[in-house]
């Protein structure tokens, strides 16, 4: 059977981020996506104007419905979009992890849009705690690194995309120490949904049985293509191209 990630985010009507770049990456990778929806957004390839948690309850028949008939290899985790959200995810990994205690789980702790909009109800970081302490891996930029501190996962990989310099600087850590950072040549646009595409990977090779490095290799090098392959849907942020056209 084809190795399927469970993804909980939100809905980008703009298909730049959200379910829409999860269903895609996850897909170019080599595995399968279950998109359970968080949220219904207002947005564009710029900004977010609203956003509408879907409720609790939902959420989690959603994942339980999957649960009961597929074999799941990963979960990604985007935004919640409420603390309840939040805590109905919780509740489905924790009854994953009951079957498969070492399922991979991979966070991308967005606390706002690249311009600051806010991408759910209440405290941001509150909302993520339960989820960090559950994730295999988080993929925070510097900022949101920065934001959220110390984080209790395994594993973090810091992108340095909100940095200067002629270099974007990924960090690996593993427990807190540094075990490897790669450098990626400085693109000259901004992307919108790029960190969604890097999470989405890296969920979906580890699906697909990769440890933890060669799923982080892997899934930089395949970001860092989408981006290269950009394109404008609309002035501003590009859309990271995640079916690559051939060199």
């Amino acid at each position: 059977m084809t190795a399927s990630v469970l993804v909980f985010a939100g809905l980008d009507p703009g298909g730049g981020a959200g379910l829409a770049a999860d269903i895609l990456a996850i897909a170019a990778l080599g595995a399968h996506a279950l998109p359970v929806a968080t949220a219904l957004t207002v947005q564009d390839n710029n900004r977010v104007f609203e956003v509408l948690p879907v409720d609790s309850g939902l959420v989690a028949r959603q994942a339980e419905a999957l649960l009961a008939s597929c074999a799941i290899g990963a979960v990604k985790i985007g935004i919640p979009g409420n603390a309840a959200n939040a805590a109905a995810i919780a509740g489905v990994v924790h009854r994953l992890r009951e079957r498969h205690p070492a399922l991979p789980v991979v966070l991308d702790p967005v606390l706002a849009s690249g311009h600051g909009d806010p991408l759910g109800q209440g405290d941001a970081a509150r909302c993520l705690r339960e989820l960090l302490a559950l994730a295999t891996i988080a993929t925070p930029n510097g900022l949101e690194a920065a934001a959220l501190g110390r984080l209790p996962c395994e594993h973090v990989l810091v992108t340095g995309g909100h940095e200067d310099g002629h270099l974007v600087v990924n960090r690996w850590r593993n427990k807190g120490l540094d075990v490897r950072s790669w450098g990626w040549p400085r693109l000259p646009h901004a992307y919108h949904g790029s960190g969604c595409t890097l999470a989405a990977a890296i969920a979906a090779r580890l699906a697909l049985g990769d440890d933890m490095g060669a799923a982080l290799e892997r899934a930089q090098a395949y970001t860092y293509r989408t981006l290269a392959q950009a394109f404008p849907i609309a002035p501003g942020q590009r859309i990271p191209r995640r079916i690559l056209q051939p060199h």
